[in-house]
């Protein structure tokens, strides 16, 4: 369990590559319009994670330093290691459960909202904080879950697939989403002295990588 802990995230590329063969060949006879957009997303959200924590890396520090505010203690503390696993593989449930039910229109809004909302932690909250102008996960919430989001939106309302009460039932899917997949496991799992804290190349990455972006690095 702990090498999964630690390694998890390293099989985000491996699935991606073959859920690309799999739209390939099979997608486009074997889903509908809807669930072909959802499965993008959910294969963007592979591409969001490997670039927090493979390339560039050094995403679960900048969430604790930059979405957190933590300074000192950030390889432990409020997120580490096993936070983050449950964190990002339950997030996996909810996408793929929009995928096998594509008629819950709320479900599918639920996920989109969250890619959403992560203009604002990415875009937004952590480059504010961390004074740069790039964090990894950035670039792939800007080419991926935006345009892929706008464009279910889209498509649902030039379809009449969604009503008022999808909406609606969609925004509180994402509150739950939010609840469930970013602060309920870190604050229950937050130690100091936790037994998977984030490694040192993680810190290393993120400190290359916020060189590289920081707006102040030539002054």
């Amino acid at each position: 369990m702990k090498f999964y802990i630690n390694n998890w995230y390293k099989l985000t590329i491996i699935v991606f590559i073959a859920l690309s063969f799999f739209i390939g060949f099979f997608g486009y006879s074997l889903l509908n319009p809807i669930q072909t957009i959802l499965m993008y997303s959910f294969m963007a959200l592979l591409v969001h994670q490997f670039e927090e924590y493979v390339f560039p890396g050094g995403g679960p520090v900048v969430i604790n330093r930059g979405n957190f505010g933590e300074k000192t203690d950030y390889r432990c503390y409020p997120g580490n290691m096993q936070s983050a696993m449950i964190v990002n593989n339950l997030a996996y449930l909810i996408y793929i459960a929009a995928i096998i039910f594509p008629q819950a229109i709320w479900l599918g809004l639920g996920t989109m909202f969250f890619n959403l909302f992560q203009l604002i932690g990415h875009g937004i909250q952590m480059n504010k904080s961390m004074k740069t102008w790039y964090n990894p996960g950035l670039a792939s919430v800007v080419f991926l879950f935006v345009p892929i989001s706008i464009y279910y939106m889209v498509f649902i309302i030039n379809n009449k697939l969604v009503n008022d009460w999808d909406w609606f039932f969609g925004a509180i899917a994402f509150i739950f989403m939010t609840l469930l997949t970013t602060i309920l496991p870190v604050q229950f799992l937050k130690n100091k002295d936790t037994l998977y804290p984030i490694s040192e190349w993680q810190v290393e990455m993120s400190n290359k990588v916020q060189k590289f972006a920081s707006f102040s690095k030539n002054k």
